[in-house]
């Protein structure tokens, strides 16, 4: 077994069970791509088995911080039981579910969905990729499915000096998936949709708007970055008999009017925007528009700490504009995922929006991801989505 040593003082981390370590915290050792290695401090003392990454600034990514065990398959095997068994505990309204959640499971770099009969995973790591034809075998063992459609297309394999690469790992057949979720049902193709093929860290939120059109009596509806239109479902679902999906993806956009009909609603109370959200709501200002209700989705503006200053721009003019949009006691549905902002500069971004805007509102929720994306209290990175639902004064 390889060692990996750290640099004095670089083991706190680590002692906090938190699972990455980075190239500059590394004393001497190194090893081959995804090779698992023995972690100790710079006295020798144990610290964690790892998977190695020679190419990527988080060169070492945790499997166990338990000296006496064993990183083989009858580990990986227990980790991927107890991720589905905990999804089993969870009441999660929908056939699709998020079955592994990477550093939150103990398996970082590895993503996992279920869209009905149909597995679609994520490997993301140079540890996960070693090990991803055991972990391909043991997911269909635990489901008891026969199809794994791979989408590590993510840039995040560029850092780990992966290649791209998308197909069907196991078995075969249409990409083309129907969900169920809550009363509606929902499509997507795991070949080509965003991430795995669709937002399921959202789905209690669209449950939420949905409910909240219905008590606010919300009828005329805004979805910005609206993607394949989860959110316009909802409101309609909610009662809504105006909803404008707003996305610059025509595909996206055609599979919203698609759900809107898969559901039974009226075509005529959708309409789908093949345009720039940003433009969009400044056209709309000027043409005097409003909206008792807006969702604000928009994708991530800032996937490190290092983007938060342009993400913060970014996320204050779509707020700012969206506010004005309101009507007085009109509910804003505002979001970001993106990791380097966090709940609390996210706050601070949409109270700078308000105040440009000369606009107060009551923050009525704060809401996250759903239960099946957990967050553990040793790793606050797993914190990605954050949303304020705020009614306008």
């Amino acid at each position: 077994m390889k060692v990996i040593r750290l640099r004095e003082g670089k083991d706190r981390s680590l002692l906090r069970r938190h699972p990455w370590v980075f190239q500059g915290s590394i004393d001497k050792g190194k090893a081959d791509p995804g090779e698992t290695v023995r972690v100790e401090s710079a006295e020798g003392k144990f610290l964690c088995w790892a998977s190695f990454s020679p190419t990527s600034m988080i060169r070492v990514r945790a499997w166990s911080f338990d000296e006496h065990e064993r990183i083989d398959e009858a580990f990986f095997q227990r980790k991927i039981q107890a991720a589905i068994a905990l999804r089993a505990r969870m009441p999660i309204a929908s056939d699709a579910v998020r079955l592994i959640h990477g550093e939150a499971d103990g398996l970082p770099g590895l993503i996992v969905d279920r869209y009905g009969s149909t597995l679609c995973a994520q490997f993301l790591s140079a540890g996960t990729e070693k090990w991803k034809g055991v972990i391909a075998d043991l997911l269909l063992a635990a489901t008891g499915l026969s199809r794994l459609y791979e989408r590590s297309d993510s840039g995040v394999r560029t850092l780990e000096g992966l290649e791209p690469v998308t197909g069907w790992l196991r078995g075969d057949g249409d990409t083309a998936v129907v969900i169920s979720e809550h009363e509606w049902k929902l499509s997507l193709d795991v070949a080509e949709g965003h991430k795995t093929g669709y937002y399921l860290d959202q789905r209690d939120n669209r449950k939420k708007f949905a409910d909240l059109v219905r008590h606010y009596g919300c009828q005329s509806v805004l979805n910005c970055y609206s993607y394949t239109g989860g959110f316009s479902v909802a409101a309609l679902a909610g009662g809504a008999t105006e909803v404008v999906s707003v996305d610059s993806s025509a595909p996206a956009l055609a599979r919203a009017t698609a759900h809107v009909e898969l559901n039974g609603f009226d075509p005529a109370r959708h309409t789908a925007l093949d345009a720039d959200v940003n433009q969009t709501l400044r056209d709309m200002l000027k043409q005097g528009r409003s909206f008792d209700a807006i969702i604000l989705d928009p994708p991530k503006f800032a996937p490190t700490a290092a983007h938060a200053e342009r993400a913060a721009r970014a996320y204050k003019d779509i707020n700012r504009l969206g506010l004005k949009l309101l009507k007085p006691g009109g509910l804003l549905f505002t979001f970001s995922c993106s990791g380097g902002v966090g709940p609390e500069l996210f706050h601070k971004i949409v109270a700078g929006a308000g105040m440009d805007a000369g606009v107060d509102g009551f923050i009525m929720d704060r809401v996250g991801a759903s239960p099946d994306h957990p967050q553990t209290i040793y790793f606050p990175e797993g914190e990605y989505l954050k949303g304020l639902l705020i009614l306008k004064r």
